[in-house]
């Protein structure tokens, strides 16, 4: 039963395509944070904000994700109706940033940035166990593709942005930037089977959703609920990714403003520092997927977590050269590729019927540790100087490494390929 539900080859093949759709559409949920990571500076300047006020700024976004990670775990598990959610996430991610080319208020700069975070943190309690559900022998590699699409995001974003902005105010480039996600919103509408298109597009969805959970019952859901919680596995990698994601979101918004503000470059030079550091990513996270498939999950993340540490110890003593740039692309190679090795290894481990909660505590986590980086970066900044926010981020990938290590050696090993399908 377990070898027919994971080898037949044509419902691969239809699945996959959806794969790289939804790939597309975790391209753009990271296309608008990148942005914003870009329009930082000049809003703060524009506003004149303090170091503590822009980390402030990054951190009311993570915070609202943090606060609405699970419930939109449960209400995947609970409700389906998963080609309408990643739609609504979609919408939800622009839709601020629309708002925000009207404001000029400190405070309605974080009301619009705390909506971001409700709507970016909806997406991946519903795609992530979508994909894993469909090729679960390929796990590390689908989900690595899917994060591929958010490097991709990550990577062209500030590169586009950066040359836009020579022509372009930042309030006139937030407004233009809700079109594709619009657009994309009703595409995956349209191919999930959400829309009426016809009964030959119906019946594709049916099919390709066929072995998915598409909801359950309030009483099953509180039983499942109460195992996964106690769930030790779950526990020690949300944790752990919480650190690594207080690594990656401090870097990311106190990197543009190095660039800008203490190497002196112009809004197109940091976005291009930006494309090189999510391009290096881009490359991480295949390879890192595909080999936790075959050598499993532990080595992956140990190997990752170890190589960033040594490279963030670097860095400080890179100071303000270019060799600091060079570091920073060798950084973000490691610390990307164990992004979907993570998020892999938490669905190995957890019931299938709970994969969004499972992810919504993941991320919920890695929101909580992206909303304490950047205001502890910031104040950091204030008190010694920018250089003292990348020793801070050394110490936080190797406590997040210390929670790897307490996790059995027996746990994260993939089993034989006949094994794995008796």
């Amino acid at each position: 039963m377990t070898s027919a539900a994971i080898t037949p080859d044509a419902p691969a093949e239809k699945s996959f395509r959806e794969v790289w759709l939804i790939t597309i559409g975790h391209g753009l949920t990271h296309w608008y944070p990148a942005t914003f990571y870009l329009l930082l500076p000049l809003i703060g300047k524009e506003l004149g904000l303090s170091f503590s006020q822009i980390g402030l700024v990054m951190t009311c976004q993570y915070i609202a994700g943090a606060i609405s990670n699970v419930p939109g775990g449960m209400l995947v598990d609970t409700v389906g109706k998963k080609g309408f959610l990643m739609a609504l996430a979609l919408f939800w991610v622009g839709f601020p940033y629309l708002l925000m080319g009207f404001t000029h208020t400190y405070l309605m700069l974080l009301v619009c940035v705390s909506m971001v975070g409700i709507g970016n943190n909806l997406w991946h309690p519903t795609a992530i166990p979508t994909l894993a559900q469909r090729f679960p022998q390929r796990k590390g590699l689908v989900l690595s593709l899917h994060g591929m699409g958010g490097n991709v995001g990550d990577a062209l974003a500030p590169l586009a942005i950066g040359a836009l902005l020579a022509t372009f105010s930042w309030r006139e480039i937030v407004m233009v930037n809700t079109i594709p996600g619009a657009l994309m919103a009703c595409l995956i509408l349209a191919s999930m089977g959400t829309l009426r298109l016809g009964s030959k597009a119906k019946a594709k969805a049916r099919a390709a959703a066929a072995d998915e959970p598409e909801g359950q019952s309030v009483k099953e859901y509180a039983r499942g609920l109460r195992s996964l919680f106690n769930n030790r596995i779950l526990i020690l990698l949300a944790t752990s990714s919480a650190f690594r994601s207080m690594t990656q979101t401090t870097l990311l918004t106190f990197l543009p403003v190095f660039l800008a503000y203490e190497m002196g470059y112009p809004p197109i030079w940091v976005g291009a520092c930006m494309f090189m550091l999510q391009a290096a990513g881009f490359a991480a996270s295949p390879i890192a997927g595909h080999l936790s498939d075959k050598m499993g999950r532990r080595r992956i993340i140990m190997t990752s977590m170890g190589m960033t540490a040594v490279v963030l110890v670097f860095m400080a003593f890179a100071g303000r050269s270019h060799a600091f740039e060079l570091f920073i692309a060798v950084l973000v190679f490691f610390l990307y590729a164990i992004r979907p090795v993570l998020q892999a290894w938490l669905l190995d481990a957890t019931p299938k019927n709970m994969g969004g909660t499972s992810i919504g505590v993941l991320f919920g986590m890695q929101a909580v540790g992206s909303s304490i980086g950047p205001i502890v970066g910031g104040l950091l900044a204030d008190r010694f100087g920018l250089m003292s926010t990348f020793y801070f981020l050394a110490v936080t990938i190797v406590v997040a490494n210390l929670f790897i290590f307490l996790i059995p050696t027996t746990v994260g090993k993939v089993a034989p390929p006949a094994a794995a399908a008796s």
